[in-house]
């Protein structure tokens, strides 16, 4: 029985030893760390910014302000989810929201928001032949000064693979996204009506580029007229001023008409919008231009946007707009925001239908906009609704293209061209081109292409907001 007592004994010093030992190394590796039972701090900042600052806050359920009985309750709820942040963040969405977006590192979120991208410089589409997973990548257009444009490759070339693996419904993302540095792309091209791969390889390698959004302005010069067209890729406020001096140009040309180019632009900062429907016009500056409306709990925030007065003013009362499936958020502002005024005519396809924005939501701590140093999480939930001065904003499934002509990837032509055929198309609307109605009319090699979902998110944001204030709150998760 001794025996049997001072082995229990031993094997208890043991044990204790074997805890204090555990409990110094931890406090030796880092004397800040306390290791609590509930530590929900990411999910907490999730649930709360969508509790307090998401538009359609009180269509669901989960994001109630009465939806928890106590703080521990609440801390149930979370952990459900404490090893997938953006799967909570998704469960708390309204069902039709197809915007919303969160990621783990603010800093690549404000990256994408300024429309910078590790990339080869292709900005490419993607459709698919037939009823094949398989897919087809086009080249819309290459950004200047990057690798794909050192290699000569242009718009209108086609590939089905990168590294030899056929891109699919189900890789494509992967393989197009990947955080590889260097790969390579395998070209194809359309004969007798199917899509064969050549013998052509091209290696590319990515580098960090900030996308121009200004991608090509000229003045056309057609049947005693001159128009302005500018293809414009995305509302960036970084390059306002490079914007205004293209459009002081136009002014200084005394252009009589203007086409803005914004079938591949995604959306952006709506200040730029405003900026950009301001000088296109000029004889609006005061008037109301759009209305921004937040949800209940923030209806404080609501507010008119107005045109601004600015020293561009080209004094147009009609606008032609190349659109497409792409056009989007921002693009859809300035096209809602000028129609009451002047006449607003699209060419192409009907747009996106995003009549929402949002601001960036970062981990608040203070009223100052300190940001949580804990964590790098930031979020892009829609939180506003805007609509023009008529109240105008149900516009979910786009504006409609008044004169319909989609991309054909067989035959895209070369931007900025007037032989472009959506280019072609809108100059032919104009007056300024005859008609030709035989062009191109069929192709033996014609193929019927199904254009696949946009490879890049659509944006309206707005700079955050100046009436900050703190979300973040100190919990005690395990009371009842």
């Amino acid at each position: 029985m001794l025996r049997i007592l001072q082995i229990h004994y031993m094997r208890f010093l043991f044990l204790t030893g074997l805890l204090l030992i555990t409990l110094v190394s931890c406090k030796d590796e880092d004397d800040s760390i306390s290791v609590r039972e509930y530590d929900f701090e990411i999910e907490d900042f999730i649930w709360e910014a969508l509790n307090t600052y998401y538009y359609w806050q009180d269509t669901v359920p989960d994001l109630a302000d009465n939806r928890f009985s106590s703080q521990k309750s609440y801390a149930t709820f979370l952990s459900l989810s404490s090893e997938n942040q953006e799967q909570l963040f998704e469960s708390l969405l309204f069902d039709k929201d197809r915007f919303s977006w969160i990621m783990s590192d603010y800093t690549a979120l404000e990256n994408q928001l300024s429309r910078i991208y590790k990339t080869s410089g292709m900005m490419v589409g993607l459709a698919t032949i037939g009823d094949s997973d398989d897919l087809i990548a086009y080249v819309r257009y290459v950004l200047h000064g990057s690798d794909a444009a050192e290699k000569n490759i242009k718009r209108g070339d086609l590939f089905l693979s990168v590294n030899n693996e056929q891109l699919t419904i189900n890789n494509y993302t992967e393989l197009l996204n990947s955080e590889e540095e260097s790969f390579s792309i395998q070209l194809a091209e359309i004969n007798e009506g199917t899509v064969n791969p050549t013998s052509k390889s091209i290696d590319l390698v990515k580098a960090e580029i900030q996308e121009n959004p200004i991608h090509i302005h000229k003045i056309i010069e057609l049947n005693n007229k001159k128009i302005g067209y500018l293809m414009y890729n995305g509302f960036v406020a970084d390059f306002d001023a490079e914007l205004q001096n293209v459009l002081a140009g136009f002014q200084t040309q005394n252009v009589s008409d203007f086409i803005i180019d914004l079938r591949y632009n995604r959306g952006g900062r709506t200040s730029s919008s405003i900026k950009l429907a301001s000088m296109i016009t000029g004889q609006f500056s005061g008037e109301l231009f759009a209305q921004i409306k937040h949800n209940d709990k923030l209806s404080s925030w609501n507010e008119s946007q107005v045109f601004e007065s600015n020293p561009v003013q080209l004094g147009m009362t009609q606008l032609y707009v190349i659109s497409s499936s792409s056009t989007a958020s921002s693009s859809e502002v300035l096209i809602n925001g000028l129609s009451p005024y002047i006449d607003v005519i699209l060419v192409g396809d009907h747009t996106t239908g995003k009549n929402v924005g949002s601001y960036t939501i970062y981990d608040w701590i203070d009223n100052n906009g300190t940001v949580n140093p804990r964590h790098t999480w930031a979020m892009q939930p829609i939180t506003l609704k805007i609509s023009n001065v008529n109240g105008f904003a149900d516009f979910e499934d786009g504006f409609q293209a008044d004169h319909i002509l989609r991309e054909d990837i067989a035959n895209l032509g070369s931007l900025g061209k007037i032989d472009e055929p959506l280019l072609e198309k809108t100059l032919e609307i104009m007056g300024v081109l005859p008609a030709r109605l035989e062009k191109k009319a069929f192709r033996k090699e014609s193929i019927q292409f199904k254009q696949f979902i946009n490879l890049q998110k659509a944006f309206m944001h707005f700079d955050n907001p100046t009436k900050i204030h703190t979300i973040r709150q100190s919990k005690d998760f395990a009371r009842d």
